[in-house]
């Protein structure tokens, strides 16, 4: 019989996760399956910055924008004009005007790199942020919008499914994150996949084969748009409203830090550091009203002693007993 492979291992894991969450809802505890559905949905937003940060070597801090603009998509459409509040109507709009702002802001943002590349995303986002902060049209509000209802899911004036149902939703989340990771497997195993990995690699190589880098690049940058709007999408009907602290900076160094615990260039990274990060605030803010400091501390050590993330742990045990044996 022939040993495991670590792919095996992988595989294995992705379906005690995927497992576990959907019989947790058999505990009936309502308080944390809302936290749990809030985490699966960061960590959607985490893993759509990964494309960017971990595979492309494109580190992003104006992810936010795309996560609000997935979020307001739907509170535009459903409440404020009140033009559709169909899944099928207002979903698409969402993701396609994410897909047509973030390829206009890519196509400047790009021709950037390093710090500059960071700044000018920052820039981008804050632009964003101001928009729907102050402008009537959009949003105009510190306080945001607090939306009518979940949207609806009917095929032929049948109710596919009930979103106002709070397991419906848990589950449409749930479905949701597999679908996205599904995606993101295929997409970084075909050639282009493989393509932006080789740019992160070494770009000027990638270059000097005839490889489109700049167009590639692009593609990267509108597909992890899209998947992070979709992530702010669920997040606006999860939770019945919006405001503009969504496209805060402070939501794109959220998603960076739940990276940078878990650990970059792994799919299964953004979900260990999404629970990480939102378990850890929750544990320290319920001992703790300096919590804000052991978090930090927390996470600095964390970053010391594990450069690779959470995902380094088993590397570092098996490293650490091969050593002892």
């Amino acid at each position: 019989m022939k040993p495991m492979t670590r792919n095996t291992y992988v595989y294995i894991l992705w379906a005690v996760f995927f497992i576990a969450l959907l019989l947790f809802p058999l505990l009936q505890l309502d308080f944390y399956s809302e936290m749990v559905s809030r985490i699966v949905i960061l960590t959607l937003f985490a893993v759509s910055l990964d494309l960017l940060v971990g595979y492309t070597g494109l580190v992003s801090f104006g992810h936010a924008a795309w996560f609000g603009v997935g979020a307001y998509g739907f509170a535009i459409l459903s409440t404020k004009y009140q033009v559709a509040d169909s899944l099928w109507v207002t979903l698409p709009v969402s993701l396609i005007a994410a897909a047509v702002l973030s390829c206009i802001v890519g196509f400047f943002v790009l021709r950037t790199r390093g710090i500059y590349f960071i700044m000018v995303t920052l820039a981008f986002a804050q632009v964003f942020y101001f928009l729907v902060h102050d402008v009537p049209a959009i949003g105009g509000s510190t306080d945001g919008m607090n939306l009518y209802g979940r949207p609806t899911m009917n095929i032929a004036g049948w109710d596919v499914i009930d979103l106002e149902n709070p397991l419906s939703m848990y589950y449409f989340i749930l479905a949701g994150l597999f679908v996205s990771l599904i995606f993101l497997w295929a997409f970084l195993r075909s050639p282009l996949g493989r393509a932006i990995q080789g740019i992160k690699a070494n770009e000027h190589r990638m270059l000097s084969v005839g490889f489109p880098v700049f167009k590639y690049k692009l593609i990267a940058f509108i597909v992890s748009s899209v998947l992070a709007a979709f992530a702010g999408y669920l997040f606006a009907v999860q939770s019945y409203g919006v405001n503009p602290e969504l496209l805060s900076w402070h939501k794109s160094a959220d998603a960076l830090l739940m990276l940078i615990l878990g650990g970059m260039g792994h799919l299964y990274g953004g979900i260990i550091g999404a629970f990480a990060l939102v378990l850890l605030k929750e544990l320290f803010m319920a001992y703790t009203d300096w919590w804000q400091m052991w978090l930090g501390t927390t996470i600095v050590l964390l970053v010391l002693f594990l450069p690779g993330g959470l995902v380094s742990v088993p590397h570092r045990l098996k490293t650490l007993l091969g050593r002892v044996s």
